[in-house]
């Protein structure tokens, strides 16, 4: 048996992780873009380093594009098999995948012109809507804790993860030739303790390997209780203090809803005046009503909050904006307000379009609420350097950025311990870490030997190991 590595191998984006049983049954764990700029994203989104048409099946972790935005061009290459993964990801998916098609689409009409310009061929999509909805179809929902058969020799479960609504952990129980259990534990992207909207992570039963996640494995998050307070300071000072515009780069999934819950309680409770604040993304309006179906997955905090107010992500003052004609008519707005838009590491989508319009303007601030990879737009932000190109030109830096990492959705080293405090360390073969940048998993490969784990690797691209 084997399991190699296709994506987020010493990055952060890209995941896709292919597993080999002993019978040559191929599935993968998530299929994911790659995202990073000043990469060659386009080569790596565009080969795999395996044959579609030779897997067998998906198990798809949580429905953010670096986990399940390349599921369309895997599909257009050949694969025909199942797409497991919640019935909340695959309504995330049905909004999230059309819409990462119609970026595509609409970004590289804006590149390719100052191509022709130039003389240069266009640019072609990696996938289409048509690629999507057949991807779509291919999706087959399973329940958290109740196990799934993939072959004869693997079968897996789900358990709920907190990162975003219907984000999954994976247990695969594999047989080798002479019927002995493997089981191999996939963590996905590791939630929050203590979430504002979701459950805490699951603990999950003892692993012979386990491939884990590292985003901050060398980092400590604010806490939680700060975070609107924080926001609350940041929203006062931009827009009642500078009469300025706040730019939230956001996923669309989480992310936004988050900061749209912590602006309705302080407006509800009188700490903030009230003041025009838009969700720009058709995405982000679509995930919003995703979440107000999924209301069941809510915490207990939340639930007794909406007794009172039945709609959490929603308010008088709040538009969620859809057309882009109306997304454009925000840069003419000469008053304080709140813009959240994706993407959160702002390498597409409107966000690009308003920082483009708004950087240079030092009453306006941007708030980071998110991990940005060092080489995106965004973590040149988070950098503080003073001059960023957008589209291809140059822009300078007047606006104040800030940096609230108190939301995101990934834990830090100290909960992905705590995450990991269920299992039996000197039982545990080997750990893989995945999704991170390698200085980070350098330290938290150092954490984790600290902590008991026996034996911890750090895979390069297409690394493959045996497991058994």
């Amino acid at each position: 048996m084997e399991v190699s590595f296709h994506g987020a191998a010493r990055t952060v984006t890209g995941s896709r992780h292919l597993v080999t049983t002993a019978t040559g049954y191929k599935f993968l764990l998530d299929c994911g873009l790659f995202q990073n700029a000043g990469s060659d994203n386009e080569t790596l989104n565009r080969h795999f380093g395996f044959n579609p048409t030779e897997i067998h099946a998906v198990i798809l972790t949580h429905a953010h594009a670096d986990h399940a935005g390349n599921l369309p061009y895997l599909v257009k290459q050949g694969f025909s098999g199942t797409i497991f993964t919640t019935q909340a990801t695959i309504d995330l998916c049905s909004v999230m995948l059309p819409d990462s098609a119609h970026i595509q689409m609409h970004d590289l009409d804006y590149i390719n012109k100052k191509r022709k310009r130039k003389g240069l061929a266009s640019y072609q999509p990696l996938y289409t809507v048509a690629d999507v909805d057949k991807t779509l179809q291919m999706m087959q929902a399973v329940n958290f804790d109740e196990p799934f058969t993939l072959s004869e020799d693997a079968d897996a479960m789900l358990y709920p993860n907190g990162h975003i609504l219907g984000s999954a952990a994976v247990m695969l129980h594999l047989k080798n030739e002479k019927q002995k259990e493997t089981r191999l534990f996939f963590t996905g992207d590791i939630g929050r303790y203590g979430d504002m909207i979701l459950t805490d992570p699951e603990p999950f039963p003892q692993a012979d390997y386990i491939i884990c996640e590292s985003t901050y494995g060398n980092k400590l998050h604010d806490d939680f209780t700060n975070a609107g307070i924080k926001l609350r300071e940041i929203i006062l000072h931009t827009c009642l203090e500078k009469k300025g515009k706040l730019l939230i780069p956001a996923f669309s999934l989480g992310r936004t809803q988050e900061i749209v819950y912590q602006i309705d309680r302080m407006i509800n409770t009188g700490q903030l005046p009230a003041m025009k604040v838009f969700v720009d993304s058709p995405l982000s309006t679509s995930a919003t009503g995703i979440m107000r179906k999924h209301a069941d997955q809510f915490n207990q905090s939340i639930q007794e909050y909406m007794k009172a107010d039945p709609d959490p992500f929603g308010f008088p003052m709040l538009q969620y904006i859809r057309d882009v004609e109306v997304s454009k008519k925000l840069n003419e707005l000469n008053e304080p307000c709140i813009i959240i838009a994706p993407s959160g590491m702002m390498e597409a989508g409107r966000i690009k379009h308003h920082l483009k319009n708004n950087l240079g303007n030092p009453k306006n601030s941007v708030l980071i609420v998110g991990f940005t990879p060092p080489d995106t737009l965004g973590g040149k932000l988070t950098a503080g350097e003073k001059k960023v190109r957008i589209f291809g030109e140059e822009y300078e830096v007047k606006a104040e950025v800030h940096v609230l990492n108190s939301f995101s959705a990934h834990a830090d080293y100290s909960e992905m311990l705590k995450y990991l405090k269920c299992q039996d360390f000197e039982k545990v073969k080997e750990m893989f870490l995945v999704h991170g940048e390698y200085d980070v998993q350098a330290a938290w490969k150092e954490k984790l030997t600290e902590f008991g784990f026996r034996k911890v690797s750090i895979p390069v691209m297409h690394e493959a190991f045996s497991i058994d």
